[in-house]
């Protein structure tokens, strides 16, 4: 199930840095996103399409997932690098600069006239005031487009609303808490925002299980070094998986069927417990097909 698909760990990659497309091939990151929007001047934008092209048409990548970050289609570059990503095939492209479900239906047009492959999905970047103000209106657009996740854009959203980004980023939850309630209403995909301070590793990881908390399904990052710790903290714990596999077997006990309401390992377990349990088993399994 696609919904299940690990997204952990989302490693921004420069598409105009050959050697850093190259590396990524051994790295243990769920997703690689290949940017060609903020990592990527402008006089190079042409060169990093091209590489990327070359290093999709190249593969090597395994099981990792690919996505494509163009420029906003109302920049000079965007349509080129849709036409680019149709041409590459990676398994999705990340729009940045989404406002509304207008921008989402535009990058559903701009895959389609582009030639794209049907399962080619919409990643949106949700970076701005009015993005948290419709984010109810652009999830609903994943029940007749390619949406599929949303991306936190942390950084931006802090510019335009001049906030600061303090440890607790208490600045940020309404729009963290709105943006994922939308995204489970429509089964969006949910990736929480970047973490600068690349050296800060006790911060970093307090900020991916602030994430997991708010309800996250993992989180992007800018440096290879921040792959380990934020996988091992967006997947699933030991117990979890056990308590979860319980669960499972006590609800599929004949003797049980029937009930709503169950004992399992000392704890009182209902019928929401089985379906959180089976997603569980469900992602660690996934996980586990990745190596």
């Amino acid at each position: 199930m696609s919904a299940l698909r690990p997204r952990r760990s989302c490693l921004y990659m420069p598409g105009a840095n050959a050697k850093a497309l190259d590396k990524a091939r051994g790295l243990p990151a769920d997703t690689l996103i290949f940017d060609l929007e903020d990592a990527v001047a402008p006089e190079a934008k042409a060169d990093a399409r091209a590489a990327i092209v070359a290093t999709m048409a190249a593969g090597g990548y395994g099981k990792r997932e690919i996505i494509i970050r163009a420029n906003a289609l109302s920049t000079s570059w965007g349509h080129d690098d849709v036409k680019a990503a149709a041409q590459a095939k990676p398994d999705g492209v990340l729009f940045p600069k989404i406002d509304g479900p207008a921008d989402i239906e535009a990058a559903d047009k701009a895959l389609r006239d582009a030639g794209a492959p049907e399962d080619t999905a919409i990643w949106a970047m949700i970076e701005t005031p009015k993005a948290i103000l419709s984010i109810g209106e652009i999830a609903r657009c994943a029940e007749r487009t390619r949406l599929t996740t949303f991306v936190m854009g942390t950084n931006d959203l802090a510019k335009d609303m001049r906030a600061a980004q303090t440890p607790d980023r208490r600045a940020f939850l309404a729009a963290l808490s709105l943006t994922v309630i939308a995204g489970r209403a429509y089964g969006v995909t949910l990736i929480d925002g970047v973490y600068n301070d690349i050296q800060n590793t006790e911060g970093f990881e307090a900020i991916c299980r602030q994430g997991l908390a708010l309800g996250f399904d993992g989180k992007t990052l800018i440096h290879p070094s921040q792959l380990d710790a934020c996988n091992a903290i967006f997947a699933p714990t030991a117990d979890e998986v056990t308590w979860s596999r319980n669960v499972i077997a006590a609800f599929a006990d004949p003797a049980n069927a029937g009930k709503g309401v169950l004992k399992v390992d000392g704890k009182m377990t209902e019928l929401l417990h089985l379906e959180m349990a089976k997603r569980t088993v469900a992602v660690a399994d996934a996980i586990e097909g990745m190596s």
